[in-house]
């Protein structure tokens, strides 16, 4: 196998359901230097497969990158399929303007198929439900433990109360026996969850400013985040977007902002309000847990690499 040359950008895999969060952290991803993004697999979670797929298509094209697009799990395991349509639209991405949905193929590859096509292991990042890494285990775990060299996901919570339950996160709550088999599997996993992307907002202030930068692009992301603000307003109260995805990138691109511990977790199989609950657990898999954050650093390279309209610079240019 190959060394990699010192210095390389990073070759990921993104498993993805976009999602405006979503769509923050693939366009950051997809325009990071740093970050040699070798495909894209895209699943049920926030939106349905379909759309999720389109979604993905119309980031790659609007960033101007060329890359795999594999499509995975449809549906959890064994719950019924559920999507966030009141947190996302029934697009994925707000109001923002998108081509029809096509139609998935049989022959579009899978999540196992694009990690079995790397040459060397790289940094699997999943963004939603992890059924589709589940799937691939179940399938070829040997394989997966050859090619996944590092884990980031972004799911679960220990401490932060949930936004699916009031114990659990949607991701996990989703599919959690995908996340019992991913856990089990003790992957080097490191879980980004709600305890520190909560921290990470983007105001409603800067939402608007977006709708008067006087770009097209500007424009399309306000479509996109101002559904959001309105979910947020709604139903947390909060006059802002928590952009929750966009640390799983941000873990690879400032890993100083986060601060982890190792701890054993297990997740909760059982209806009601545990469904997908990730607890500390002294008998569960061990993984790595972000439990601190420096949201600011994040934020400015947020605001820098993908919108650049909020940037100090724009900001003190308007004063």
């Amino acid at each position: 196998m190959s060394q990699p040359t010192p210095n390389a950008p990073r070759p990921i895999i993104i498993d993805t359901d976009p999602g405006i969060d979503d769509c923050l952290a693939l366009w950051l991803a997809l325009t990071s230097p740093e970050l040699d993004v070798r495909g894209l697999s895209v699943s049920y979670g926030n939106t349905v497969v379909e759309n999720a797929h389109r979604n993905a298509v119309e980031i790659t094209r609007r960033t101007g990158k060329r890359v795999p697009i594999a499509v995975g799990a449809r549906r959890p395991l064994k719950r019924q399929l559920a999507v966030a349509i009141e947190t996302h639209g029934a697009s994925g991405l707000g109001y923002a303007d998108l081509p029809a949905a096509g139609v998935i193929l049989d022959w579009m590859k899978p999540l196992d198929r694009l990690l079995a096509a790397q040459a060397e292991p790289v940094t699997l990042v999943t963004l939603g439900p992890v059924t589709s890494l589940a799937l691939a285990l179940r399938s070829d775990p040997a394989m997966v433990r050859a090619k996944v060299g590092r884990h980031i996901a972004m799911i679960g919570n220990i401490e932060a109360r949930g936004n699916t339950t009031p114990h659990s996160e949607f991701n996990a709550w989703c599919d959690p026996e995908a996340l019992a088999i991913v856990l089990a599997a003790e992957l080097p996993t490191e879980m980004i969850g709600l305890d520190v992307t909560r921290k990470l907002i983007v105001k409603a202030t800067e939402v608007y400013r977006l709708a008067h930068a006087g770009n097209p692009t500007a424009n399309w992301m306000h479509d996109a985040l101002r559904f959001y603000l309105e979910f947020h307003r709604q139903y947390e109260k909060l006059e802002g977007v928590v952009v929750n995805d966009v640390l799983a990138i941000a873990a690879l691109l400032q890993p100083d902002v986060l601060g982890f511990q190792d701890l054993r977790l297990s997740v909760d199989l059982d209806d009601g309000d545990d469904r997908g609950r990730t607890r500390v657990d002294p008998k569960g898999s061990m993984a790595r847990v972000a439990l601190q954050v420096r949201p600011e650093p994040v934020r400015r390279m947020l605001f820098e690499r993908v919108l650049p309209w909020l940037a100090p610079e724009k900001e003190d240019a308007t004063v």
